[in-house]
């Protein structure tokens, strides 16, 4: 263990590993699909909404242990990382504990997953099981996603659709259009959240064969994917719904995330080093929270 990892306490490396600034990616749309279905006078199951949210954060954060071990193992990071520090590359924990680490969370995704499944039905079965193999895969296995450039679809499908339609059927135990639209936008911020993350790794994912879109069409390419993410998800969307239902709380939506927005899409835009972008990515991620609240506060209200 270096001299660094022995200055860094556990509980500070385990959350360092958990990578906080993913996050809201998890509650955002469950927070979203619970607003909608509240909006439409659907009473609020609690139980569930807390089990979705529970089972969500943890998928997220053995996704993120799963992809620094898979990553550390397949030799894509390494000591010209400049991204945010990751503890098995580092370090900080061995690969057996990390790879532990991931086969507990999703363990325990199961143990609210299954109060889901007894309300919503053997679908959900098929969700949770497929987000927790897609959470490995995802950096693991011999075909990864995140290798392959699949990694923008699986994170707006999962992050979009699957989350705030499944999270609104728990208490409607149905689908409407509205919420199908709307599913979309946490989705989109999702994929310009991890566009972030390719963008700043482009170089190292390229020597390392990890063939993301970034790597595929260059840097040009990810940040227009960036702003065309963000405008429709923080803009478009929001219009439709205040144009389409008449109601003009939405336009508080691309008011309120655009001033959130425009210091990480300025870095996005003119940076390239490490540390700017690295800072994008966790304003990424607050726009993310800060968006499925505004959004939310707009169906209630």
């Amino acid at each position: 263990m270096t001299q660094k990892s022995a200055e860094t306490s556990m509980p500070k490396i385990w959350l360092l590993a958990s990578r906080p600034k993913t996050l809201p990616a998890a509650i955002a749309p469950v927070v979203i699909g619970a607003a909608i279905a509240f909006a439409e006078h659907v009473p609020i199951h609690w139980p569930a909404l807390a089990c979705a949210l529970i089972g969500a954060i943890l998928i997220q954060i053995g996704t993120n242990f799963a992809n620094d071990y898979f990553d550390f193992v397949k030799g894509t990071d390494t000591a010209e990382r400049i991204g945010p520090l990751r503890a098995t590359a580092a370090g900080l924990v061995t690969p057996k504990t990390m790879r532990n680490a991931f086969v507990l969370c999703f363990a325990l995704a199961l143990i609210p997953g299954a109060y889901i499944i007894a309300r919503g039905g053997w679908p959900f079965l098929a969700i949770g099981l497929i987000s927790i193999v897609s959470g490995v895969l995802y950096t693991g296995g011999p075909f990864p996603l995140g290798y392959l450039g699949l990694g923008d679809l699986f994170v707006l499908v999962f992050f979009g659709p699957v989350a705030v339609c499944g999270t609104y059927y728990l208490h409607a135990f149905t689908l409407s259009h509205n919420v199908i639209v709307a599913s979309f936008a946490p989705g989109l911020i999702s994929v310009a959240l991890l566009t972030v993350n390719n963008l700043r790794d482009v170089d190292q994912d390229r020597v390392a064969g990890k063939r993301t879109l970034a790597v595929r069409f260059g840097r040009t390419f990810a940040r227009v994917e960036y702003i065309v993410c963000l405008l429709i998800a923080c803009a478009l969307i929001p219009l439709y719904f205040a144009l389409s239902m008449r109601d003009y709380w939405f336009v508080a939506a691309p008011l309120v995330c655009g001033a959130i927005a425009w210091p990480p899409l300025r870095a996005v835009l003119t940076k390239g080093d490490g540390p700017a972008l690295n800072e994008a990515l966790g304003s990424t991620g607050k726009l993310l929270l800060a968006f499925s609240f505004v959004f939310s506060l707009c169906w209630v209200l």
